[in-house]
């Protein structure tokens, strides 16, 4: 029987501390979106308690990556997940395992931990992510999506949207509407970034 003992109480505050630094230190630096970096702390917590007080240190290690496979391919029904959230929360799940199944000293859990989210930190910062955006937008000139007619799309594109435009391409063509999706990728101005963040925050706080 799994007892509530001292080394559970250290175990749980590695698992705490090692969430809360990933999903607020990285994932809420910048995307500023609260309920997601929240519900990735209970969602670590949850799976932490159940994995050790369930099976405790002497589980084994098949049941772990049972475990593991079953919450890292969970999918919300309700809300589309990105890419980026479904990345948190594979993180935070091995996390969440690594606390309660790994038998390593407490120190070295816990800078594993730490080196897991200075990799997503690290990730996270524009040395890799660029300062490049990504907008998806429906496009009614077809004429300019040919491959010779490249340089007038990018110009038309900044000039109707207002946006530092610096490639474009064609996700999806509908002949029948004359219509085209377009993935467009844009350099915000510190201005629109402002704008931008002010937006998420209103939205959120609506919700």
């Amino acid at each position: 029987m799994t007892e509530i003992t001292p080394e559970f109480i250290v175990l749980f505050l590695v698992n705490f501390i090692s969430i809360v630094m990933l999903c607020y230190g990285c994932y809420f630096r910048t995307n500023k979106n609260a309920t997601v970096a929240g519900s990735l702390v209970l969602f670590g917590i949850g799976i932490f308690l159940i994995t050790y007080l369930l099976h405790g240190v002497d589980m084994s290690m098949e049941f772990a990556f049972g475990l593991f496979a079953v919450f890292g391919m969970l999918r919300y029904r309700t809300d589309t997940i990105s890419i980026k959230e479904m990345t948190y929360l594979f993180m935070v799940t091995a996390i969440a395992l690594l606390c309660a199944v790994s038998k390593l000293p407490t120190f070295e859990l816990f800078l594993i931990n730490a080196f897991l989210c200075f990799i997503a930190f690290l990730v996270d910062t524009r040395f890799f992510q660029g300062q490049h955006k990504i907008q998806r937008i429906s496009y009614e000139r077809i004429d300019n999506i040919k491959p010779q007619n490249k340089a007038l799309l990018l110009e038309d594109l900044r000039d109707r949207t207002g946006l530092h435009v610096t490639n474009a391409e064609i996700e999806h063509i509908d002949f029948l509407r004359d219509t085209a999706e377009l993935i467009v990728y844009y350099i915000p101005t510190p201005a629109q970034q402002t704008l931008a963040t002010n937006r998420n925050n209103q939205v959120e706080a609506n919700s």
